[in-house]
């Protein structure tokens, strides 16, 4: 494992404890919709490091390369075609949940948990 895929790693585990934290322990409802999205960023980069080949080419075959030399060169390209599915749905989802949310501080005039639920 290089140093650059255990950097990766570290970000995308801090990523998703940052995420975690706003989701559990922040009161505001926007920061807890940026803390989910952090926790998909997290996810995005973890799977990123994972496919990530030390010295690896894009997963295409180009002219003059042998089979071999192609399967032992290229990068994963399957953690590449989910990080792009991920990114596609995270940014539906987000965009539905921030919709809600101005439905929330429409009716509430707050986005406050605790005023919401009226603790």
């Amino acid at each position: 494992m290089s140093l650059f895929q255990t950097a990766s790693f570290m970000t995308a585990g801090t990523l998703m404890l940052a995420g975690l934290f706003a989701v559990l322990f922040i009161d505001n409802i926007l920061k807890k919709v940026l803390g989910l999205s952090f926790i998909a960023d997290g996810v995005n980069l973890m799977l990123i490091a994972t496919g990530y080949k030390e010295g690896g080419i894009v997963p295409i075959i180009m002219e003059g390369m042998t089979k071999t030399e192609f399967a032992a060169k290229a990068a994963y390209p399957l953690p590449m075609a989910l990080v792009l599915t991920s990114i596609v749905i995270s940014v539906s989802t987000i965009a539905l949940i921030l919709g809600l949310v101005l439905k929330l501080h429409a009716k509430y005039g707050t986005l406050s948990v605790k005023e919401i639920w009226g603790e």
